[in-house]
């Protein structure tokens, strides 16, 4: 399956060479979750990534390639749609447009900041062909596209285009399935609702398609749901940044949306506008009902937006979008009835006529508005009331009705709660309308434990506040959960009005407010509860800043966040971290990583690429989610916890120092990135040293992700034995005193030099520890006893008496070169020969060399003909991993090239920690850089579904 996220990612230097090669689509690569094919990843967003920043369809740049390039002015790029069979998909596609400049008309023309054609002085034409249009979405354009809604039935699915057109795909499986939508358009994001009939199961995928059938998104729909889906029996869901030329199909309402079963069981409906939607409360999804002639209502339904007012005059308005309550020969103004009936007693509510002038088979509306009384209009806040649409002429024949319950629209009302008194008390409080319209709600409260406070509901919305239900005998410590079962008018009318308030006040004085305001749930609100952000200085102020956040994990493993904060001007640059912490291991790896710099006090967002560790971590509540201000720092943090799907969970606890110790694991990283180290219990860094507790004669550094020890050695000294001190248990090597009492212990003694954060006594010496060499004993370094200097000099080599080039060193960790050994030779007695068999008197000149076939080299040569050597590089010493050969006067270099099955046999040793033998050492890197550069490919193919090239390849 292609995916619908198409990216260009360039290296630097080849980028104009590749701006207009077009590079081949990759087949992404899905890990199943479980077996089901429902679990497959949702397809990716049409919308494009350029860099690290996401553009939306039909958007257009110029090309930034950083530091020390910058932007480039004269290098166009657009994020273009590509029909890709049925689907449409989104391509980068940059363009040099130095070419269509206009030729200056002065003889002088000069290049101005950010221009990619040159001018003339003076001139500033605002048609220079690098002039962008404006991408900003407009209030008018948010304030349009608000609210819509949707009948889907078999009338009104329509047939769309497909490339496999055969018999069983023609006939739609789920054409007696019904369900209604509602869409609410908020910051380029399109939140979706749907009521489904008691006979259509929950469907496997949602597509948003045009006229002509392509399909523009889709996603997967999760067959379990979350707690607000369960509790509510909606499906809800989003689709993210909305590119704007969807949104002016949307406008112009030429969009469709389909739910899908299985490829022959598709229903779809049109988003459409309707004036009502903007003032409903409650809503019905009508469909036939039993005795009715299932021949003439094949395929229909209708849903009901109802409106209700308290006023004066209590009075609903009910506006219906319906079909397949015609008879055959039904053409003009046909009368239709609309009725309202109890639902347990045979009592008629509402009964109204009305005319529909021009019958259709897919979508027909009406409206009806009529007084009710003050029980009539709380039987309709219960949901006890249902509304039927039947034919005059067959009322028996042709009938739909359904149950008037809560809106479709999927709504969640949450507030903060901040003091208005100077204290460091804060709540939050969130509520919504279950399935059988009972009112649940939480609250949350922190700083007033102990002063038993009262949290009750409050009316705001007149001229005095009136309490309306009182919430104090569910609180239990910091918590208050429950549900009010027959909301009636009076609380109802607040909350949708937003006039409704949570108040919690004490005895004391204290007092947290806050007025419930509506929100959209998708993804991340679709969970148990929000979690309160704090400030980290708890210092009593009155409307301090504050936020809740809701988080979830999907079965992607990517993290979804909804934020919102309060007490904070909303042009205040801030930044929001993740950070998950260690669980027991001291001293364990911290995550930290930036998901969003934002502006504004509502943020909405999700995240991708988290690790399987920091994922664990989330699940095992060890998560922070902190909110930073750019200008001064930290400022709000929570920490969270939320249920992660087993998929995406590592095999084993990632800290937990029993399964480290127990299974010899090394801590979470990828096969050849540099890792923490796990030593006694605790872990530490790439790079760091330091002494181990068991033996603190011995020395330690993490390197390659494994801990390394080695035994301290001590330097000779200079004084006799007698003057030779232990200066105690912690340090190994002794020091010379001036004291004459060799038994003297100096415990006491406080002075001393630190080198590399250890200590050392005035007057100590030592060998230097070099990770990942290990001790450097050709240097010693000592504490100056009077001015607590550190020196650490190399060792003086003795002059040779033999030729330079004869001499060598015993073994690798010798400081100094030592001549070759000597011995007497058979037949010249008093005569001695180096054992070398470079010797003087059987080495050949260079001129005899080079004749016979040697070859010059500018280090170290002549060499003779067939031999080999590792070149040597003033700045790098010898090059192990490259080998030169000498063959009839020519000098060729190759380095070594290590097999697919070593590279294997390396990664497999890293993962368990073993040790690699210096000879791998060549292959090690090698082996190091090829698979990183080949995941960072694969990452990029399975996210963007597009070729990356670097500099490297085309090296």
């Amino acid at each position: 399956m292609l995916s619908q996220r198409g990216i260009i990612t360039l290296g630097l230097p080849i980028f104009l060479a590749l701006l207009c090669y077009p590079l081949p689509a990759r087949t992404r690569r899905v890990a199943p979750l479980i077996e089901d094919d429902w679990a497959r990843r949702p397809h990716r967003a049409a919308e494009c990534t350029f860099g690290k920043q996401i553009r939306e369809l039909g958007s257009t740049w110029f090309a930034d390639l950083g530091p020390p390039f910058g932007v480039m002015y004269c290098i166009k790029c657009e994020c273009i749609p590509i029909q890709k069979k049925r689907r449409i998909v989104a391509r980068v596609q940059c363009r040099n447009i130095k070419n269509e400049c206009p030729k200056p008309n002065c003889e002088e023309p000069v290049l101005l900041p950010g221009r990619c054609c040159k001018s003339c002085p003076g001139d500033f034409s605002t048609e220079l062909v690098q002039d962008l249009p404006a991408q900003l979405t407009t209030d008018e354009e948010e304030r349009s596209l608000k609210h819509f809604a949707t009948l889907l039935s078999g009338r009104t699915s329509l047939p769309l285009r497909r490339d496999d057109l055969t018999p069983s795909s023609t006939f739609n499986n789920a054409y007696n399935y019904l369900a209604t939508g509602r869409f609410t358009f908020h910051r380029k994001n399109l939140y979706y609702s749907f009521y489904l009939s008691a006979s259509t199961p929950r469907p496997r995928s949602l597509q948003f398609v045009d006229t002509s059938g392509s399909i523009l998104e889709e996603q997967t729909i999760n067959p379990v749901g979350g707690v607000y889906q369960n509790a509510t029996g909606k499906l809800c869901g989003v689709w993210r940044r909305v590119p704007r030329d969807y949104r002016k199909l949307l406008r112009e309402e030429r969009l469709h949306v389909a739910l899908s079963w299985e490829p022959s069981a598709t229903l779809t409906g049109q988003l459409a506008r309707y004036r009502a939607l903007s003032s409903e409360h409650f809503s019905a999804l009508l469909e036939p009902t039993l005795g009715v002639d299932r021949s003439l209502m094949a395929g229909a339904g209708a849903t009901a937006i109802v409106s209700a007012s308290s006023a004066s005059a209590p009075s609903v308005h009910i506006s219906l979008v319906f079909n397949g309550v015609f008879l055959p020969n039904d053409l003009a103004e046909v009368p239709i009835v609309v009725q309202l009936d109890h639902l347990d007693k045979d009592y008629v509510v509402l009964r109204e006529e009305i005319f529909v002038k021009k019958p259709s088979n897919e979508l027909n509306v009406g409206e009806v508005r009529s007084a009710l009384s003050g029980a009539d209009l709380r039987l309709l806040t219960r949901g006890k009331l249902v509304i039927s649409i039947m034919s005059k002429k067959d009322p028996q024949a042709l009938r739909l009705s359904g149950v008037v319950g809560p809106r479709v629209t999927c709504d969640m009302y949450q507030t903060l709660l901040s003091s208005e008194n100077p204290s460091t008390a804060a709540g939050l409080a969130w509520a919504f309308l279950d399935r059988t319209g009972a009112l649940r709600y939480g609250v949350n409260l922190m700083g007033l434990e102990e002063e038993s406070p009262l949290v009750t509901l409050v009316d705001e919305g007149g001229k005095r506040r009136l309490e309306l239900e009182d919430l104090t005998p569910t609180l239990f410590g910091n918590f208050a959960n429950g549900s009010l079962e027959r909301p009636g008018p009076r609380l109802l009318e607040p909350l949708f009005k937003g006039e409704l308030s949570v108040v919690a006040a004490s005895h004391l004085g204290s007092l947290l407010r806050g007025r419930l305001v509506q929100r959209p749930v998708a993804d991340a609100r679709d969970t148990v509860a929000p979690v309160l952000l704090r400030r980290f200085e708890q210092e009593p102020v009155s409307n301090g800043p504050i936020g809740l956040v809701w988080a979830a994990i999907d079965l992607d493993c990517a993290l979804h966040y909804e934020l919102e904060i309060s007490g904070l001007s909303t042009d205040k640059p801030l930044k929001l971290y993740l950070e998950t912490l260690p669980l027991l291991a001291q001293g364990a790896p911290v995550y930290r990583r930036l998901l969003e710099e934002f502006t504004g006090t509502v943020l909405g967002g999700s995240v991708t690429g988290l690790s399987p560790v920091e994922l664990y971590r989330i699940d095992s509540g060890i998560g922070f989610l902190e909110v930073d201000d750019k200008d001064t720092g930290r400022l709000l943090k929570t920490s969270f916890r939320t249920r992660v799907p087993l998929s995406c969970l590592p095999h084993y606890a990632d800290n937990d120092v029993a399964s480290v110790v127990a299974y010899n694991l090394q801590p979470p990283r990828s096969e050849f990135d540099m890792g923490a180290c796990f030593h006694e219990t605790r872990f530490y860094e790439e790079g760091t040293q330091w002494t181990a507790n068991l033996d603190p004669c011995s020395m330690c550094h993490c390197y390659r992700g494994r801990a390394q020890c080695d035994p301290v050695p001590c330097p000779p000294l200079s004084c006799p034995t007698s003057q030779q001190v232990k200066a105690g248990p912690e340090h190994c090597c002794p020091i010379c005193t001036s004291n004459s009492n060799g038994t003297k212990n100096i415990t006491s003694t406080t002075k001393g030099c630190t080198l590399a954060g250890q200590f050392h006594l005035a007057g100590a010496s030592w060998h230097p520890y070099l990770p990942p060499a290990g001790f450097d004993t050709c240097a010693v370094c000592t504490c100056d006893p009077s001015t607590l200097e550190v020196k650490c000099p190399r060792v003086q080599c003795p002059t040779l008496d033999c030729d330079q080039k004869l001499a060598f060193r015993p073994d690798k960790k010798a400081c100094c070169r030592q001549c070759p050994t000597v011995i007497p030779v058979t037949g010249t007695m008093g005569d001695m020969l180096p054992r070398d068999e470079a010797a003087a008197s059987t080495k050949r000149s260079s001129e005899e060399i080079l004749a016979a076939g040697g070859c010059k080299y500018p280090l170290g040569g002549p060499y003779e003909n067939g031999k080999e050597w590792h070149p040597r590089v003033h700045s790098h010493g010898e090059m192990k991993c490259v080998k030169c050969r000498c063959k009839n006067g020519e000098v060729r270099c190759d380095r070594k090239r290590c097999p697919r099955s070593l590279c294997n046999s390396i990664a497999q040793q890293l993962r368990r920690g073993g040790l690699i033998a210096e000879t791998d050492d060549c292959c090690t890197s090698q082996c190091r850089r090829a698979r990183r550069h080949h995941r960072q490919h694969q990452h990029q193919h399975q996210h963007h579904g597009k070729h990356s090239v670097t500099p490297r390849e085309l090296s």
